[in-house]
Formats: C-alpha cells, structure tokens, sequence
C-alpha cells in the first residue's frame, strides 16, 4: 500500500500521545501535516479529522473534568478514523 508509512506515522502517535511522549500540539502538528495521505481520501476525511484535531486542541486546554472533549474519547474516533481510511485506501 502507498501510504503504509503515512498510516503507521499517525498510529505511532497515536501512541506517543497516550503514553504522555509528545503534546497535544505535537500531534496535530503531524496529522496535519500528512497533506499527501489526505489529498488521496474523499474530501470527507480531512473534515472530519479537522473537527477532532480541533476538538482535541480545545480539550486541551482545560482539565478534563471542565471539557466536555474528553481525549480518551477523541483518539478512539482517531483510531476508527485511521481504520477506515485504510479501509478507503485499500479499495482504490
């Protein structure tokens, strides 16, 4: 698959965020940054992965009993997202 590296990139810091590795930042930073991986899914994708980024910034910012984002929730819509863009991926 083309873009195995890109997928594996997110998944590792999908990782180093939940082990307290690299920041909230950080992470958007390198999801945003994948502007290749993007450009070959549906528009859709790079909505909605905005949407959580934000979501995931904004949590940030407070404690996560005064967010109603919580980040445990947000990186399990990251991991359903990155599955099915492999998904999407795979069928072109």
């Amino acid at each position: 698959m083309q873009h195995e590296s890109t997928l594996r990139q997110l998944r590792d810091a999908q990782h180093a965020i939940r082990q307290g590795k690299i920041s909230v930042a950080d992470f958007c930073q390198t999801w945003r940054a994948q502007t290749v991986l993007l450009s070959a899914l549906p528009e859709r994708f790079s909505i909605v992965m905005e949407d959580l980024l934000g979501r995931l910034e904004a949590g940030s910012l407070f404690s996560e009993e005064s967010c109603s984002f919580s980040q445990i929730d947000l990186l399990a819509t990251l991991d359903i997202w990155l599955d099915t863009a492999e998904q999407a991926l795979a069928e072109t």
